[in-house]
């Protein structure tokens, strides 16, 4: 090592400083709340290009082109289109179950005063859409998808809140949060209750026997996460053979992860101090580090103490949720939004029950169910407005709450697995809401919010 790289005591790879120029610009613009949002449009409208252009053909075999893995006599084998919507979005339903818990536990879901809002909201926003795509669609095929107007998308709704930020004040934010968080919630039990159709007994004992492990493995006080992922992949594989979606294996996954630090600040701080004083005593002048193996020792425990004071649960949230708003949800946008768009059809498949249902649910449904839920708690006094917010405000985050996309194009997957005519409508349904909900929610917060005053 030369002078220059060890300055200070400090150690600089070659080309260190160089890639620290362009890292640090790019991760500034990944952790931006709109970023995600974008990414996920962006997404959207490739693989809207891909459907309807020369390379339609080659995108649908891609998409059914099969994959498998096999261990001994055991082998899975799936297109690439189900790899990702049953394998790949468990990370999206682990991470969406891991900050569920962490709301319950400390966030806006832990005071009933504060919880008591976004939770009726979100109900209301499940409800009344349902009610209206099942008042279009009462019957026959088409009656199953009334669960897909019930989903919000958290990712593109605080995406485009976001780019309000200046005007909206965060509570609101924080309001359509634990709201989403709630609608997830509701999704997920849906989709175990609904949209299952036949359940193997034996694969699902083993899935509750797998669950009670990974449960167990918290009652012991493991706090690697380690042995959770390996368990949690046998679990996703037991539900996959009972019939039951395996993406919930990612909720029941987070539910068992440790939500609670092995230290308190107080004693990890006297504990620390300790270290530190035996590292003082251990270091030699000069010598390397790798040369003094009672140095390494304290180095060892003093990343263990880190890692005790921190929680598994925060730690492993904010591990997985850049893969999975950067990664996962585009990948799963990419092989799900690409529908053909015929112009000569085009009205028609616009008028069409299916496409109706979906698009009402979401714009007028959602708009009712929350503000109009909202409306009677606040009247009745039950509830109290999220600070610095006026109720008008809430009716603005009730139309962006209409932005459905991943959840809704995920039941809708679900629902009409088997009629691909019924499920291009509903994707037309949950594009065309999602579009006019997310413009409309937009232009109506603009128009009733000022610029938010700062502290200097």
């Amino acid at each position: 090592m030369n002078s220059n790289s060890a300055k200070k005591g400090v150690y600089h790879a070659p080309w260190e400083k160089h890639f620290d120029k362009i890292l640090t610009p790019f991760e500034e613009f990944i952790h931006r709340q709109t970023t995600s949002g974008l990414l996920l449009m962006g997404m959207a409208i490739i693989a809207l290009f891909l459907a309807n252009s020369s390379f339609a053909e080659a995108y649908l075999h891609i998409l059914h082109t099969p994959v498998s893995f096999s261990i001994g006599t055991q082998s899975i084998e799936m297109s690439l289109h189900h790899w990702i919507n049953d394998g790949l979005m468990a990370l999206f339903f682990f991470v969406v179950g891991l900050e569920l818990k962490r709301e319950i536990l400390v966030g806006e879901l832990a005071n009933i005063r504060n919880a008591i809002l976004p939770i009726a909201a979100a109900i209301g926003g499940m409800v009344v859409p349902a009610l209206i795509y099942f008042a279009i669609n009462p019957e026959g095929e088409a009656a199953i998808g009334w669960g897909i107007p019930m989903a919000t998308d958290i990712a593109f709704a605080i995406g485009a809140l976001a780019l309000l930020a200046s005007r909206v004040p965060k509570a609101l934010i924080t309001f359509l949060v634990a709201l989403a968080i709630v609608d997830d919630l509701g999704a997920v039990i849906v989709i175990a209750a609904f949209y299952t159709d036949t359940i193997a007994m034996q694969p699902l004992i083993a899935a509750a026997l797998l669950f009670f492990v990974l449960i167990s493995f918290n009652m012991f006080g493991i706090r690697k996460a380690t042995p959770y992922f390996m368990v949690a992949v046998l679990l996703w594989y037991a539900l996959l053979l009972s019939g039951i979606h395996p993406t919930l294996a990612g909720i029941l996954g987070a539910m068992s992860v440790p939500a609670m630090p092995k230290y308190d600040p107080e004693r990890f701080s006297i504990h620390v101090k300790k270290l530190l004083t035996q590292f003082d005593d251990k270091h030699q002048a000069g010598k390397n580090i790798m040369n003094n193996d009672e140095l390494r020792q304290v180095v060892m425990k003093l990343e263990h103490s880190v890692e005790s004071v921190g929680v598994p649960l925060k730690r492993l949230e904010h591990t997985w949720h850049i893969p999975v708003a950067y990664l996962v949800i585009p990948i799963f946008a990419l092989a799900n939004a690409g529908i053909s768009l015929e112009v000569s059809s085009f009205i028609e498949t616009v008028l069409h029950p299916v496409t109706l249902g979906v698009t009402l649910g979401l714009i007028v449904g959602k708009f009712i169910g929350i503000a109009g839920v909202s409306w009677v708690l606040l009247k009745m006094g039950v509830a109290a407005l999220p600070k610095d917010t006026r109720f008008t405000q809430i009716a603005g985050v009730s139309l962006l709450a209409g932005i459905g996309f991943t959840m809704s194009i995920f039941v809708a997957q679900l629902g009409f697995s088997n009629n691909d005519e019924l499920l291009l409508m509903a994707k037309t349904g949950i594009l065309t809401a999602s579009l006019l909900a997310g413009v409309a929610g937009f232009i109506w917060l603009y128009l009733v919010s000022e610029p938010q005053k700062t502290n200097n």
